[in-house]
């Protein structure tokens, strides 16, 4: 989510809504050859570590089949199970584009695949990331749920300004969220589950701080774009997740308006903490940006 970054018109070829075709037929074996690549070693490295929900997501959506998925394909179960679909689009979307389409259940996603070179790092998102991360979460209807209400939230957040703080928002849950679950700490975060490194780094690591979820919280913490992250937070519930999305944000604003951001990797004294980090990775690097 980072439409700063992107024209302001869709390019040549996209939809007004800036929506492209798949062009599934395209992909080449060595495309598809990455994914398999790629789904492969996470799915055997997040068995014990992605929450039930992702999990049973995959499965309902056979995502391994032949390679990188058909997103007419899988349209039809994501439907079934939650209304929503998956629809391509060239890159990043302006962040208006973004909300329209979450608020009415499509989720954007890009339609390349990193090289293999790049397995293991890729600056912008794509169709691993989008699809592997972030699809098997919308088969559960209340994260589905929470993901349109959040759309909806966005349409509201642009004509108040407050754009920032629901970013972090969207950062701290949808791409970097962690949950409990009887058995720890477990993964629902995309931009955790499509990464080997960070699956590992997020529940294992000494070095990151695992901070109860508190909505003004998570609002005031800035995020790496470009690392690890020094904090992760964590949720009881997708229910809890839901029920903090549809509560009305202008109070909320209102009361950011009035307080500082919290330094990035920063404790303070009303944080519930599931682990205190020792921070000496981030320690060791340039303070972010």
């Amino acid at each position: 989510m980072d439409g700063s970054k992107t024209p302001l018109e869709p390019p040549p070829g996209a939809n007004a809504d800036w929506t492209i075709d798949q062009g599934w037929a395209a992909y080449s074996r060595a495309e598809h050859e990455v994914w398999t690549t790629l789904y492969e070693r996470q799915v055997a490295l997040l068995q014990d570590r992605a929450c039930t929900p992702f999990l049973r997501g995959l499965e309902a959506l056979d995502l391994h089949g032949e390679g990188i998925p058909d997103f007419d394909k899988i349209n039809v179960e994501l439907m079934r199970l939650t209304g929503w679909q998956v629809v391509a689009v060239p890159g990043l979307v302006p962040d208006a584009v973004f909300f329209e389409h979450l608020a009415h259940r499509r989720f954007p996603a890009g339609r390349f695949i990193r090289t293999r070179e790049q397995l293991d790092y890729l600056q912008e998102p794509d169709v691993f990331h989008d699809v592997f991360g972030h699809v098997p979460m919308l088969t559960d209807p209340v994260f589905a749920d929470y993901m349109a209400a959040y759309g909806r939230g966005g349409m509201r957040a642009l004509s108040k300004g407050h754009l920032t703080h629901l970013a972090r928002l969207y950062w701290h849950t949808v791409e970097f969220g962690l949950m409990r679950s009887d058995a720890g700490l477990r993964i629902y975060g995309a931009g955790i589950v499509s990464s080997r490194a960070e699956s590992v780094f997020s529940l294992d690591d000494p070095s990151p701080h695992r901070l109860d979820f508190d909505l003004v919280r998570v609002m005031r913490t800035p995020y790496r774009i470009d690392d690890f992250q020094p904090a992760y937070f964590v949720i009881p519930s997708l229910e809890d997740l839901l029920a903090a999305s549809l509560q009305d944000f202008a109070p909320i604003y209102a009361e950011l308006e009035g307080l500082d951001d919290i330094p990035i990797g920063e404790v303070i004294g009303e944080d519930g903490v599931a682990h205190l980090g020792d921070q000496t990775y981030h320690l060791a690097r340039t303070s972010p940006q």
